[in-house]
């Protein structure tokens, strides 16, 4: 009787579609929604306060009829009083920050100035939409091509695979950091070139799972009954296969989305990625690394900002695993709690048929 009881979980989920499934299964993993919701007001928080430019560089130019400094291309503000680009008055000594706790009022500058009066708060806030910029690149391109070089070598095998793994090794071996440092030192300066950069660089990891899947998978009955049914392979792969690999290749492109903060991070700290006069969280810190010890709320925000970004995707990606895992679709049957439950039951039925 016992091997033929419905668990709780397969009574819920009986006749619902693997998004529906997923998608209840992420929703119960409170800290993979806490970072989903904690990310999204980052991201809002970045985008709306300082606002966005459209269009042009996004470099800094002089403006001849103002001879002020403007951003090249169409720039929406936000609602922050204050840019990130120009120099204030110095409301504080020494630029501290303004805001006060208790009781609470941010001021004019929260996050303090710099010695030139710039606003914390607003380079900040841009170099949280770089880093984010730079995020989705990566995150969109190394999936992109992991896929699809990973899918092509698991499915089609022999001298194929062979010439494809091969490249990807040579990828492999070459330190990503190393490369972004060279390539970027060329083709870098700002978060697209950077973004691009990485992505083309950092979908191996992704590629040898993808492949390692559809090694398996391809030996399935349904991937039998395809070819039967006159499918080509082009179908098989991304009609048949591609859907069953789904779970594998979203946790991995929020692990890619993860590590690419921390190496854009590194490449602009050591001044490979973005560069002056545009602005990312790392190149923020190594601007003011001389300032650590006099002026340490500099690197207070914009490292909070990345640690805080690199767990979120981190804990997103763990609701995602154990979302798509398929182990986690039946609940532990507790045989031996169920036995003792039993039992004590049937002898609290006994004493009371015997009185």
């Amino acid at each position: 009787m016992l091997n033929k009881e419905i668990t709780i979980e397969q009574r819920e989920t009986e006749g619902l579609s693997l998004g529906t499934i997923v998608r209840r299964r992420f929703l119960a993993h409170k800290a993979a929604v806490a970072s989903l919701i904690v990310l999204g007001l980052i991201t809002l928080l970045a985008f709306t306060s300082v606002g966005i430019v459209i269009g042009g560089s996004g470099k800094l130019v002089v403006d001849p009829a103002t001879n002020q400094l403007i951003v090249d291309g169409l720039r929406i503000p936000g609602w922050w009083q204050f840019n990130w680009y120009q120099n204030y008055p110095i409301v504080n000594a020494g630029g501290t920050p303004t805001l006060t706790v208790w009781p609470f009022d941010p001021g004019l500058h929260p996050f303090g100035q710099d010695t030139l009066g710039k606003d914390i708060f607003a380079r900040v806030m841009r170099g949280i939409q770089q880093s984010l910029t730079v995020i989705l690149l990566v995150g969109v391109i190394a999936t992109v091509l992991g896929v699809v070089v990973g899918s092509i070598a698991g499915f089609l095998r022999g001298r194929i695979d062979s010439l494809l793994m091969r490249f990807t090794d040579v990828i492999i071996i070459i330190p990503t950091l190393v490369l972004g440092a060279v390539l970027g030192r060329t083709f870098g300066g700002n978060a697209i070139s950077l973004g691009l950069l990485l992505g083309f660089i950092a979908w191996t990891g992704l590629a040898r799972l993808v492949r390692a899947e559809f090694l398996s998978l391809r030996e399935r009955e349904f991937v039998d009954a395809a070819r039967v049914a006159g499918a080509t392979n082009f179908r098989i792969i991304f009609r048949h296969i591609l859907p069953n690999s789904i779970g594998v290749i979203v946790v991995n492109a929020t692990l890619l989305m993860s590590a690419a903060i921390l190496i854009e991070t590194s490449l602009s700290y050591l001044g490979f990625g973005i560069t002056a006069p545009d602005i990312s969280l790392g190149q923020i810190i190594s601007e003011y690394n001389e300032a650590f010890k006099t002026r340490p709320w500099l690197f207070w925000y914009p490292g909070l900002f990345i640690v805080v970004i690199a767990l979120a995707i981190n804990f997103i990606g763990d609701g995602l695993r154990d979302a798509f895992d398929p182990r986690q679709r039946r609940l532990p049957r507790q045989e031996g709690a169920i036995k003792d439950l039993k039992a004590i039951i049937a002898s609290r039925y006994a004493k009371k048929q015997g009185k």
